[in-house]
């Protein structure tokens, strides 16, 4: 696929005055107080400690256009590379190929099956203590819902917006509504997965599949 950057930019721009409009502390992808863009070497270096090699489109963004604005930043800190902001993304799962979301159900469902009822137990101590390892094993199969994806836009009340770095949907953009629906959907465009080149400079509420 050719990628149009200068339509890209042209979106990016508009996206850019509507937000500014409604917010006028908002911080413009090409303004001169954005991130600039990253050196090859610093993404090599990032690409490196973080075990992945970054979608072609996303390595194209941090080395000609900026190295966040609409994206979380990507930046090195003390602890070493990572976004700016994101509290969300396991870096020890981002090696790990990205589940579809059909992938899961079953398990989650066998999950849910065999939660510990308060019935089922002599007593309240060994209730939570059978409630407390069910919960512990219920927590890793969330954190590997989202096996290599970058938590690449908070958006608010738990929503967010998923970069894929690693498997066979790697490069294409997906949206964590678990905070309302339980699910993380694909962002589309014409019926087919959105990328990130597709999807920088529009609203990911606008191109999630309900």
């Amino acid at each position: 696929m050719t990628i149009n950057w200068l339509e890209i930019s042209k979106r990016l721009v508009r996206s850019d005055r509507a937000k500014a409009r409604c917010c006028p502390r908002w911080q413009r992808s090409g303004s001169p107080d954005a991130p600039p863009p990253l050196s090859e070497a610093e993404v090599r270096d990032a690409e490196d400690q973080l075990g992945i090699t970054f979608p072609e489109e996303y390595r194209h963004h941090l080395l000609f256009h900026s190295a966040g604005g609409q994206p979380n930043r990507l930046h090195r800190s003390a602890a070493g590379w990572g976004w700016e902001g994101d509290t969300s993304t396991d870096l020890h799962l981002l090696a790990t190929p990205f589940p579809h979301p059909d992938s899961y159900v079953e398990r989650e469902n066998e999950l849910d099956d065999r939660e510990p009822r308060e019935e089922d137990f002599p007593d309240v101590a060994r209730h939570q203590a059978a409630w407390k390892a069910w919960d512990d094993e219920y927590g890793v199969l969330q954190d590997h819902k989202t096996s290599g994806a970058v938590y690449i836009a908070e958006h608010g009340c738990g929503f967010s917006t998923l970069l894929v770095v690693t498997g066979p949907y790697r490069g294409t953009m997906w949206f964590d509504g678990r905070a309302t629906c339980d699910l993380i959907l694909p962002l589309t465009l014409e019926d087919r997965p959105l990328t990130f080149a597709e999807w920088i400079g529009r609203h990911s509420m606008d191109v999630v599949r309900w």
